[in-house]
This record gives structure tokens, sequence and C-alpha cells, in this order.
């Protein structure tokens, strides 16, 4: 079972959903990074249960750093977060030892462990583990915000009902920032959350798609191939329970324009050089050029639904049939959203200590664009 991701910041999660106890292991910050934990416990906020629209299970969520910081600094070592469980119900997932969930985890697991997984909840499969991804990347948003590099992530649509889209970036970011439902149009709200509670009411759950924006990341990092830095973070994004697809820019938009309307004319603004659009999402050949990177994740309903579904015995192999019983979520997109702000936080962090070392994150801050233009690369993020 592969738990770690990255290559000089790395993290590493564990836990199971019933279990005592998940979390993470963050290894490879630099010293000096300043650890506030209160934001670690407003971001914690951002990922939990809210209300009508969220499951029932109501988890206290609060994080234990047990290393790697001392005085409220980083010491360069190992970070430990531990989160303890305290609201888990286990005797809801005692049919679930044999059949398997549609939507879910249970029979591939079943597949690969043969039946010495964890099955309660989800186990080590559950959405309950990304709490240990938000703890740790609240330290990872904290880090790149004192180097002028900010990240938000809007609820572009959920259920059918769509957000406006980013428009000037770095106030749009400002503006998400603690927001527990996550849209730019306030009047969306409501709306989302209505078609959340009309397909709860149905026994049913609705998806969406989340758009994140990094505002101030600097041009020249990322590799040409394998690693190229929408492949990193795309691993590290599909790795998000429910996320099933992940494009940048204008994704697959482009494949219905000529390449005159999807290239984006590089223009010399102040001394600065930058885009005139930005189709490619702020990444050409797989290195950022300075623009704002924007990503769009589409996130699936949750397959814990109320509706009768036809299952397999996995016991037996003959067919059957399921209903879920416990306490589940209609729509996850919005609990999601501070999930892929954490996780595109830590790869980036990995990216540029890879690029610049790891101490660039602990070096005075230069401005956005000094930042961007780091190693003369004439880039600018407007």
């Amino acid at each position: 079972m592969k738990n770690t991701f990255g290559s000089s910041v790395s993290l590493t999660i564990f836990g199971e959903s019933h279990g005592t106890a998940i979390g993470a292991v963050l290894d490879g910050l630099a010293a000096g990074i300043p650890v506030d934990e209160d934001y670690i416990a407003s971001q914690m906020s951002l990922r939990k249960s809210s209300g009508d629209i969220s499951t029932p299970r109501m988890e206290a969520d609060s994080v234990r750093i047990v290393s790697g910081v001392f005085n409220g600094k980083t010491t360069g070592t190992p970070i430990t977060f531990i989160i303890e469980n305290q609201d888990t119900r286990s005797r809801d997932y005692g049919e679930l030892a044999y059949k398997a969930r549609p939507g879910h985890a249970d029979f591939t697991a079943q597949m690969k462990y043969h039946g010495f997984q964890d099955f309660r909840g989800g186990g080590h499969f559950s959405g309950r583990i990304t709490a240990g991804i938000v703890a740790a990347g609240a330290v990872a948003i904290s880090a790149l915000r004192a180097k002028g590099i900010k990240i938000g992530t809007h609820i572009s649509s959920c259920g059918g009902v769509k957000d406006r889209p980013f428009m000037n970036i770095s106030e749009d970011i400002d503006k998400l920032s603690g927001l527990p439902f996550a849209v730019l149009d306030d009047a969306c709200r409501e709306k989302m959350t209505a078609v959340i509670l009309e397909a709860k009411a149905e026994g049913d759950s609705v998806g969406g798609i989340l758009e994140t924006a990094v505002y101030g990341f600097p041009a020249g990092v990322g590799e040409p191939w394998f690693d190229t830095l929408e492949g990193v973070l795309s691993h590290a994004l599909f790795s998000i329970p429910a996320v099933k697809g992940v494009e940048f820019g204008t994704g697959f938009g482009a494949s219905e324009l000529h390449g005159s309307q999807n290239n984006d004319a590089f223009r010399s603004v102040d001394g600065n050089t930058v885009t005139a659009t930005n189709n490619c999402g702020g990444i050409l050949g797989g290195i950022s050029d300075g623009m704002p990177i924007v990503i769009r994740c589409a996130v699936k309903p949750t397959p814990s639904i109320y509706k009768e579904q036809q299952t397999v015995n996995m016991n037996t192999g003959e067919n059957t049939t399921l209903q879920i019983q416990g306490r589940h979520d209609p729509a996850i997109v919005h609990r999601a959203r501070v999930v892929a702000d954490s996780i595109t936080a830590l790869v980036l962090c990995d990216q540029l200590a890879l690029r610049y070392g790891t101490d660039w994150l602990v070096q005075p801050y230069k401005g956005v664009e000094e930042n961007v233009n780091e190693n003369n690369t004439g880039a600018s993020a407007p």
C-alpha cells in the first residue's frame, strides 16, 4: 500500500475511518517556517460536516502535533499530525463485510487485501483520511502565502448549478478564504444547497466541479516529460476520494478550438512577459509560465446513497441487494474544496523545493513580480 507522496517535501497519511486515530507525517519542510495552530483549526473546520448538506457524523477534528514543531516553528524534522476518531458507529457497517457497496472500493479492496482490510466506514479508503491532508496542507498554504503565492478553490458547479468563473484571481482567492461554502457568486450558495437537499430527500446524492487557482507562482518550475507540473498535480489530486477528472486551463474545451483561438499570445507589460489569455492554465511544456495555474476537478456524487442497489455477496458470489445504512453526505464537493487547496499546496511546496532548494520557503518575501521573475524568466503573474 503506497501512502507517501512527494520527493523533497513528502506527505505520508495513515489511519482508518473507524480506527483509533488518523493523521499525516509531513517531511522535508525547511526549519523556521511558522506553524499557526489556530489557522490549522480554521482549515479543518472547512472540511468538517456542515448541517443538513453533510453527514451527521460530527468529529471534533482537533489536531495534535507531536513532532517537528518547536516554539511555533518547524524544526526541519518530520511533522506528525494526529487526529482522533471520536464519533464512530461501526455497527452500521456489519453487512458490508461481505456485500460490496456500488461506487465504493469494497470490492477492489477485497481483491487486493483478501478480506484483511478494515471495512468499517471504508477503512483506509474513506474520505475521512483527507483530514490529515488538510492539517498538513495548512502549514504548506501558510508557507506559500508568505512567499506571495495564494491558492483558492471554489465550487464551480454542483448538481448542475454553476458558479461564476475566476475573474480577478487574486481578489477572488481572498474572497474565498475562510468561506464555509466556497462560491464566488453569493446567489449560488442557496441554489446549490437546495439541489443538495433535494437529492438528500430522495435518498440520493449529487456531485460537482471544483476550480482551483494559484496566484503568484514563479515561472520555470516543473519538468518537460514524466514529472510535468500538470502530471504531478494530477497524480496528487486524483488521490482525493471521488475525484474522477482533472483538467488545466481550457482543458477538454481546447479540443474544440482552432490553434489561433487556443494559443496564448505573449505580451510585454511593464517589462514583464505575460500572456493575453490563459488557456494553458499557467503551464506550458510541463513547466509553469508565471500566469495563474487554473485546475478543475470533477467530483462524483457520493456513492453512499439510501436507495436500494444491486450488488454481489463477496463470500458466496451470489447476486443480492443492498440498502446502505449509517450517516452519509448527500454531497461532498463543498467539503472536498479545502482538500484540493491543501494537496495543491503540498505539491507546489515539493516542486519549489526541488527547483530552488528546501530553504527557499523561508527566504524573505520578494513581492509577486520579483517572486515570479526569479532566475530571469521574464514572466509575471497578472
